[in-house]
């Protein structure tokens, strides 16, 4: 039976999710929304570089709405505040679509029973499945992470972190407002202010998911980020970063239970991948410590092929979300969350 999609925002990951839709022989592309007044109008085909196949990006929300479809591919990208996409989201969840979401909400219930009830009341109301997915929130915490648990006879720590190249991104907006790059700390709060809250909401939830499904509880979470300067000026793919400037983040989390770090979890990106700091290191690198102590290191690799403009990235996004699809249509509805087989559980 073929499904029938709905492609929402076409930025890099929603592009690479739509190549994926119209490749596939089980998928019916629908319907394609889309944010910029240059792209109403275009033939998904030619957002994707692909023959074109009739249906046309639009900027109206009840067009889409009002669309027979099976599940939306939501994929626009984070922004301040965190909360941003949420009318969206339970409005096609109203409709009597699945969505299934790059945009955060991977864990819900990470900030209060109020906003999972705001999905769940959606989502019954539409007989309809939410489901956030990624990498990291998504995969790297919620599955890997939770699968080297489950072999561990003794759990001491779990201490998780991602090392990511960001020089290549083009979009200044998302690289110099949302990444914070650039950022001159002496006027701009990098410790206790939005962007740090936008990054702590999200991640917050991959750190709550394990730690719920360990068993823990009383826990609290502490933030200890860290910044990387420029030591002189930089020019990236987004535009340029003056010297004495924000180069590098490192957004990090440690949860503790009695005063004791159970999981630890830092996101660092940086523009300058040869800083001494980060040179050598893997995209992501897990340790497990306790009965056994367990390590892995995971490398993304972007294709070799020259001519090929999509990063590892966004492939391994866009693969995530596709294979999500069979297991959100087959769910009851409510917030779908991933299954960990014989999860190990503090005492």
């Amino acid at each position: 039976m073929t499904v029938r999609v709905v492609q929402w925002a076409t930025g890099a990951i929603g592009k690479t999710c739509l190549r994926g839709v119209l490749d596939a022989p089980d998928l019916d592309l629908v319907g394609l929304y889309v944010y910029g007044d240059r792209k109403v109008g275009r033939d998904a085909g030619t957002i994707a570089r692909r023959p074109e196949v009739g249906v046309l990006g639009t900027h109206d929300r009840q067009e889409i709405l009002d669309l027979d479809a099976d599940v939306v591919i939501h994929s626009p990208r984070l922004q301040l505040p965190y909360e941003l996409h949420d009318d969206d989201l339970c409005a096609l969840l109203r409709s009597g679509k699945n969505v299934i979401t790059t945009a955060g909400n991977h864990y819900p219930a990470a900030h209060g029973p109020a906003r999972a009830e705001m999905f769940e009341k959606a989502c019954a109301d539409g007989g309809t499945t939410l489901f956030g997915v990624g990498v990291s929130p998504g995969v790297i915490g919620e599955r890997i992470a939770m699968t080297l648990a489950s072999t561990s006879l003794d759990l001491d720590a779990i201490d998780i972190s991602e090392v990511f190249d960001a020089s290549g991104m083009t979009s200044p907006d998302f690289v110099f407002t949302v990444m914070g790059m650039g950022t001159d700390p002496a006027t701009v709060d990098l410790l206790d202010g939005p962007l740090p809250g936008l990054y702590r909401t999200l991640y917050s939830e991959t750190l709550m998911f394990m730690a719920d499904r360990l068993g823990l509880h009383d826990y609290v979470i502490t933030d200890d980020h860290h910044f990387e300067l420029a030591p002189a000026e930089l020019d990236i793919g987004a535009g340029t970063i003056s010297a004495g400037t924000v180069v590098a983040t490192e957004w990090r989390w440690h949860l503790s239970v009695g005063g004791r770090r159970r999981l630890s979890l830092a996101i660092i990106w940086t523009m300058d991948p040869s800083l001494p700091r980060y040179a050598g290191r893997p995209h992501w690198f897990l340790r497990m410590t306790g009965k056994p102590e367990l390590t892995m290191s995971i490398d993304l690799h972007d294709p070799v092929d020259a001519a090929v403009r999509t990063t590892g990235g966004q492939y391994i996004t866009a693969g995530i979300v596709l294979s999500a699809i069979p297991a959100v249509l087959a769910a009851p509805p409510g917030i779908l969350q991933p299954v960990t087989f014989a999860p190990y559980r503090f005492a």
